[in-house]
């Protein structure tokens, strides 16, 4: 079972960190060392990592690379359009591949982070360009609340 979202137009089918480093390439971008143990780190299995964490990744791997090379790397890799960041409650911005881009409820009160399922939003953001002419981006914010834990 894969865990592609369902295409949105401008993401594309990143399975791998080859891909994505293939989408580097196609959008004009160069593939550095840097940016491949970048690419990799956020395969790792988890869905979010902070800048930082991806910094600790790239340089046990190659402690040589600067950590300004790291985060210009990471914008990069956004203004291309193969990564994303979200931004969930207070803590600092997470990164994930742009084909795994999904929506967020987070708890308040104990900071746990729910993905929802992006069929959710659809209806929000078809209504907020239908009426005031808003694109939302769904991908980069948090719908913040309580979890059914810290409600009981």
């Amino acid at each position: 079972m894969s865990r592609q979202a369902p295409s949105h137009g401008h993401h594309h089918d990143v399975e791998t960190a080859a891909d994505a480093l293939a989408l580097v390439r196609q959008h004009g971008g160069r593939v550095t060392q840097s940016r491949r143990l970048l690419v990799e780190a956020l395969f790792d299995g988890r869905d979010h990592h902070t800048a930082d964490d991806l910094a600790a990744a790239v340089q046990a791997a190659a402690p040589d690379v600067a950590v300004s090379t790291i985060y210009r790397n990471l914008d990069e890799l956004e203004r291309l359009g193969v990564v994303t960041h979200t931004h969930l409650g207070h803590g600092p911005a997470t990164y994930h591949l742009a084909s795994s881009a999904h929506c967020h409820f987070v708890c308040q009160e104990c900071g746990t982070a729910v993905m929802a399922p992006d069929e959710l939003f659809t209806s929000l953001a078809a209504a907020a360009r239908e009426t005031y002419g808003f694109e939302v981006d769904v991908h980069h914010f948090a719908i913040l609340g309580r979890c059914a834990a810290c409600r009981a």
